[in-house]
This record gives structure tokens, C-alpha cells and sequence, in this order.
């Protein structure tokens, strides 16, 4: 009986993603699809490389979570991408599911110690990435400086640039790195978030020179790897307590080198300032109804900060005013996930819009702006359709478990999901961008349909 759910579930969704797929001349402006053999846990944009006249190339941050038949690997893509209006709307549906993208490139492998749960690139100098494993330990890369590895069985593993310790338990996935400093902060099954500032190591070496070891240093944990032991450690700035579970998201204030927030197993959303001491500064206790998943910080407006949940709701605050009686009260609760969400992100183009990927295998983006509005854009919402939602990407099988808008191509995202449930095994890596008709201002739209409709009609009447 088991069985035959699993096979109806499995139905629906290849019958929605062919419908998804008859649709994606109309809706995207452009698409492309890699299959992936080995699920990516992480997907996250590098340093924008070249500009051309119809594409710009772009460095592209992935990983391969393997089976022990050879080992897990950090891979740094080189990634062709299309500028808007080049690609004809037949070409970009005309995609296989089995097949690589001729629009990404395998540049570099790193053997990595342990499966790549997380990768954070650093703003200020994107050839830097820090990736959580399982183990304590964040480990630090600089991608052009280490040696490009064939992943076969019994290699040995790369060797990170740097380690930074400090937690007393696995820290799997909350990670961030400063957009102002070059500071990383982390959290983990400890239950404390952890800051550390990679400056430590430049200034610990200058003093050193080489010879002893540095004051704050420590041995990593050999969860690391033998081979990382070899590697330079630094302890970190502060250790932060407030969580009463496992820390699964942080994020920095997009302005401050000393804010952050975090959130947890615990149901809890906490405000951080470390120039005040170790305890939170605010904590927001039920801030969801179950565990929260992800976090993020508004670049646009510092007051609203994002939440994501296994209760399947992503839901926004305000900094100003973040509890009610005692318990977390939200602006605004999005319910359109039928499932858990993985990761929020708000959009770099556009202050009131953002993402949000799920286990039910769709990554909405929302915008907060029309929640409320009496008119909102005729044919952009569904009838039954949550308020906010205005686009819903449907390309991926199985659960999305992680996205990243990227800040060098406007309104273009990669996402990357985990087709284990549904294939048994790999992953499908997208990089898509919406048709700009769907989020422009609805007067520029219409304008421009108005225009292109008396085009038509004056090339129909000469025929």
C-alpha cells in the first residue's frame, strides 16, 4: 500500500513538471539544466569573470556529497551566463534531463574532509569560501590557490587554507561570512554561535613568522582529517549562549561586523550584539511552530529580517517590534509550501521580494509589497494562490535545498535540488531567470505588449 503512495506521489509530480516544462518558453527568460551524479547540499555564486556582448562568465560554487565509493569534493564551476533577451524561447525548454549544461564547466576539484553540507562565499573577496562538514571545525578555501584533485578512491584529502575551531559539538550548517569584515560566524549542535575574524590569521602570522604557534590557536578536531591537521587554526573572537537546541541558520546585519542574528531547533529567532557581551540581546521564543530551518537579513531595509520552518510557513519581522506578549510576532506569515522550508533569501534587485526553497520541491518568490493590495497584477496570481507569491519555479523533482540569487546578473538564481527521493540518487542543478514581463512595473508592461500587438497587426496586414 506503501508503495502504491510512494508510485501516485511520483505520478503528480511528473505530471506537474511536464506541465512545467510546456510552460517554460512563456515564463523564463532563460533556463539551463545540469544533472548533477552526485547530490550538492550547496550551491552559491563566485566572482563574475568576464562580460561579453550576449552571455558574462561567472565562477560557480557546488559540491558532490558521494557514497564512499569516491570522495566528497567542493567544486568550483565555470558558469556561462546568458544576458537577458538573447535566448530564443524554443531553445530553452529544449532541454534533457539526463544531460550536463553546455553552460557549466567542471574548473576545479578539491577533495574535501567530510561531505559539504554548507558553502558561504567571502563578499569582499568571493575566491575565499568557508564549508561546514561534520565535524566542529569551518574550514577555510581559497579556491585559486589550491591545487586542482582527480577524486578516485584512496586520494588523499586537499588541505583547507585555514581551520577555525572553537565549537564543542558538530556544526553542520548555519554559516555566514561578513559582508563588511572579513569575519564568519557559525552554529552548531552545541547549541552557541560562534564568531571568528579571518584578519586573526594574517595578524597571528605576521607576529609568528612561522615559528611558534599562534596565542588563540588550537589543534583541530580530527573529524577534520589527518590531512587538514597540517593546516593553520585560529579560536574564535566570541562564543555566543542562548540557543536551547541546535543552531541551524546565522546571519550577519548587512552593515554591522558586531550584529547578527540566529535560529534554531528550539523555535527561537535571536538577536545578537557583540559589543554588548556573550547573551543574546533579544530572543525571540516561538518565533515558528516547530524547528526554524534558515534565516535572513534584508540589505535593503535592516528593520526586516526572514524566517523559514519545518512548520512548511516562511514568516517576516521587524526588528523594531519582534514579540508580543513574550513570543515571536511576525509582520507577516507566507503559507504556500506544502513542506518544510530549507532557505529564504531576499532579493538583491528589488527590496520587497524574496525566495523561498522547500522539501515540496518548489522555490516561490514573494513579494511583500502586494500582500494587502486590493489589485494585484491581473494573470500574476493564482486563484487560490497565497497573497505575496507572484512566481513559482517548479523545475526541480525533489527537494530544494538550496538557492542563491546572484548579485552580478540581475534577477537570475541558481538552485539545486536533492533527487534522492525521486531518482535515487544525484541532483539537478538549474540556473534560471523569470521573464522581466512578470516582475516590471504592469505600465511598462502593457506599453511594451501594446507596442509589440501593432508590430504584429502591421506585419500581418502586409502579408
Amino acid at each position: 500500500m506503501k508503495e502504491r503512495g510512494k508510485t501516485n506521489a511520483q505520478a503528480s509530480v511528473d505530471d506537474r513538471y511536464t506541465q512545467w516544462k510546456s510552460l517554460v518558453p512563456v515564463l523564463y527568460d532563460w533556463l539551463a539544466n545540469h544533472n548533477l551524479v552526485w547530490p550538492s547540499l550547496s550551491c552559491r555564486w563566485g566572482p563574475q569573470l568576464e562580460q561579453a556582448t550576449y552571455k558574462n562568465r561567472q565562477r560557480l560554487y557546488l559540491s558532490e556529497q558521494t557514497d564512499g565509493s569516491v570522495p566528497n569534493t567542493l567544486v568550483i564551476a565555470n558558469c556561462e551566463v546568458v544576458k537577458p533577451r538573447v535566448a530564443a524561447a524554443e531553445h530553452i525548454s529544449q532541454f534533457n534531463e539526463e544531460a550536463r549544461s553546455p553552460f557549466v564547466k567542471k574548473y576545479k576539484t578539491i577533495i574535501h574532509p567530510g561531505e559539504v553540507n554548507r558553502i558561504r562565499e567571502l563578499p569582499q573577496n568571493m575566491k575565499i569560501v568557508a564549508t561546514h562538514t561534520d565535524s566542529p571545525d569551518v574550514l577555510i578555501w581559497d579556491v585559486d590557490a589550491q591545487p586542482n584533485r582527480h577524486a578516485v578512491l584512496g586520494a588523499s584529502e586537499s588541505r583547507p587554507d585555514l581551520i577555525l575551531t572553537g565549537h564543542q559539538d558538530n556544526a553542520e550548517f548555519a554559516l555566514d561570512m561578513c559582508p563588511t569584515e572579513p569575519f564568519v560566524l557559525s552554529g552548531g549542535k552545541d547549541k552557541s554561535v560562534v564568531l571568528w575574524s579571518i584578519q586573526d590569521h594574517i595578524s597571528a602570522a605576521a607576529v609568528d613568522q612561522g615559528s611558534a604557534k599562534s596565542p588563540g590557536s588550537k589543534t583541530p578536531s580530527k573529524a577534520a582529517g589527518e590531512k587538514a591537521s597540517e593546516s593553520p587554526c585560529i579560536g574564535p573572537r566570541g562564543i555566543y549562549q542562548g540557543h536551547d537546541d541546535t543552531v541551524e541558520d546565522v546571519q550577519f546585519c548587512p552593515s554591522s561586523t558586531q550584529e547578527f542574528c540566529s535560529v534554531g531547533d528550539d523555535s527561537c529567532l535571536i538577536l545578537w550584539d557583540a559589543r554588548t557581551g556573550t547573551s543574546p540581546t533579544v530572543k525571540v521564543e516561538k518565533a515558528h511552530n516547530a524547528d526554524l530551518h534558515c534565516v535572513d537579513w534584508n540589505r535593503h531595509d535592516e528593520n526586516l529580517i526572514l524566517t523559514g520552518s519545518a512548520d512548511n510557513s516562511v514568516r517576516m519581522f521587524d526588528r523594531r517590534n519582534l514579540t508580543a506578549d513574550g513570543v515571536g510576532s511576525p509582520i507577516y506569515k507566507f503559507e504556500g509550501h506544502k513542506a518544510a522550508v530549507l532557505c529564504v533569501q531576499w532579493c538583491p534587485d528589488k527590496a520587497s521580494v524574496f525566495g523561498s526553497a522547500a522539501e515540496d520541491g518548489f522555490l516561490n518568490v514573494w513579494d511583500h509589497d502586494k500582500v494587502g493590495k486590493k489589485k494585484e497584477r491581473v494573470g500574476t496570481r493564482m486563484p487560490n494562490s497565497p497573497p505575496g507569491l507572484f512566481f513559482q519555479h517548479a523545475g526541480h523533482r525533489d527537494k530544494v535545498v538550496d538557492f542563491h540569487w546572484n548579485t552580478s546578473d540581475p534577477w537570475t538564481i541558481v538552485s539545486v535540488s536533492d533527487d534522492c527521493e525521486s531518482s535515487g540518487g544525484g541532483g539537478t542543478l538549474q540556473i534560471w531567470r523569470m521573464s522581466d514581463l512578470i516582475y516590471r512595473p504592469e505600465e511598462e508592461v502593457l506599453e511594451e505588449l501594446e507596442k509589440f500587438k501593432s508590430h504584429i497587426l502591421a506585419c500581418s496586414s502586409k502579408s
